[in-house]
């Protein structure tokens, strides 16, 4: 039973989340660019610990949620553009 059960957890892992993923837009480095100076954007640094206090890249602007709980992003107005960005 737990071999049934730990191939239908591989098989949802790594065949239907790639799936879900693919629907997420992306944006390239230069669109953003471009709407930076949009009031609706919002960019969110979601890196955690080190990954984000060692680096020397940051978004000027961005935001960064506290621990996993996003949902100070609910204070933002309806209709905003998020952007989250991990690298």
């Amino acid at each position: 039973m737990k071999k049934i059960i730990s191939l239908i957890l591989f098989t949802l892992v790594f065949h239907v989340t790639p799936l879900l993923a693919g629907s997420v837009p992306t944006i390239t480095k230069d669109e953003l660019k471009t709407q930076l100076s949009s009031q609706d954007l919002v960019i969110v640094d979601v890196r955690t610990g080190k990954d984000w206090s060692s680096s020397e890249f940051k978004i000027q602007g961005a935001v960064r949620p506290q621990g996993k709980d996003l949902a100070e992003l609910n204070e933002y107005p309806k209709g905003s553009t998020f952007v989250f960005y991990c690298a």
